[in-house]
């Protein structure tokens, strides 16, 4: 299947539209609102935020959101006002930056995906919440990254996790079965790959997944729906646990901003994710 060209301009353009305001830079601090700017790894992109629920609490189910951007543009503060809306619901939540293409390339962001839920695992019970209940959350790029984690177990291999560190996992408006390479975005992402089928979510599907739901809009034109119909359909193949949700007239980036207060009208995405992660 072919994945459309994913331009900066069509990925998530929150901040750039001036939907969600930034957050201010908080250092690296912590308190009973969580913490801003935890870094997991030496490179300055490898920084995370946490977001409390309010009034605190132990033993906490956990987000971990990871946000789209063509894998080359992004950053975790422009996701604040959506690390909120899952701490309101009880989820501490994290949001983590990653490296970009072109600095790098497949398949370094997943590996920073990786690094970060090590350190997420590793710390986030001084947080309030608990390790052994982390839930993947991902956007556009960001869900693509969210189901090779999820579904490659070399990647949480490589970063020292073991078991099943991933209790389930949401993809949004993701790209999992695009081959062949027809785009400067994904040539530039993914054309050092050896073998091109080791870059796709689709190829590593397992009956042992943890329970995924796939949402996207109907009238997404960047990623195409049919991206998130195969990955269901062959997870559904082999008796993996998969649910999917098609949100009538919704385009790409709707889904993500669906997350927030400001745009819940447009479709109960969070609800829907909410309701999947209780389950």
């Amino acid at each position: 299947m072919t994945l459309p060209d994913l331009s900066r301009r069509a990925a998530f353009p929150l901040l750039a539209a001036g939907l969600l305001p930034a957050c201010t830079t908080l250092g690296s601090t912590s308190s009973v609102n969580g913490a801003r700017d935890l870094a997991f790894g030496p490179h300055p992109r490898q920084k995370l935020d946490i977001y409390v629920p309010p009034g605190g609490g132990q033993s906490r189910p956990v987000v971990f959101l990871i946000y789209g951007g063509s894998w080359s543009g992004g950053a975790k503060a422009t996701y604040a006002l959506v690390g909120e809306a899952f701490a309101a619901r009880g989820y501490v939540t994290v949001v983590a930056d990653y490296r970009l293409v072109p600095e790098v390339r497949f398949p370094v962001f997943i590996e920073d995906g990786a690094m970060a839920l090590r350190f997420v695992r590793d710390n986030i019970a001084r947080y309030g919440g608990n390790p052994g209940r982390i839930h993947l959350v991902g956007h556009s790029a960001g869900a693509y990254n969210a189901m090779m984690l999820t579904l490659d177990r070399r990647y949480l291999a490589a970063a020292g996790l073991k078991g099943r560190v991933i209790r389930s996992a949401v993809g949004l408006s993701g790209p999992y079965d695009f081959l062949p390479l027809d785009g400067s975005v994904t040539t530039a992402t993914f054309g050092n790959a050896r073998d091109l089928s080791q870059t796709q979510p689709i190829s590593f599907v397992r009956r042992d997944a943890p329970p995924i739901l796939l949402a996207t809009g109907s009238a997404d034109r960047t990623v195409l729906p049919k991206n998130t119909q195969s990955l269901a359909a062959r997870l559904r193949q082999v008796g993996a646990p998969v649910t999917v949700k098609i949100y009538d007239g919704l385009g790409h980036a709707d889904p993500a901003l669906a997350l927030t207060p400001l745009f819940s009208w447009r479709a109960p995405v969070l609800e829907d994710v909410v309701g999947f992660l209780d389950r």
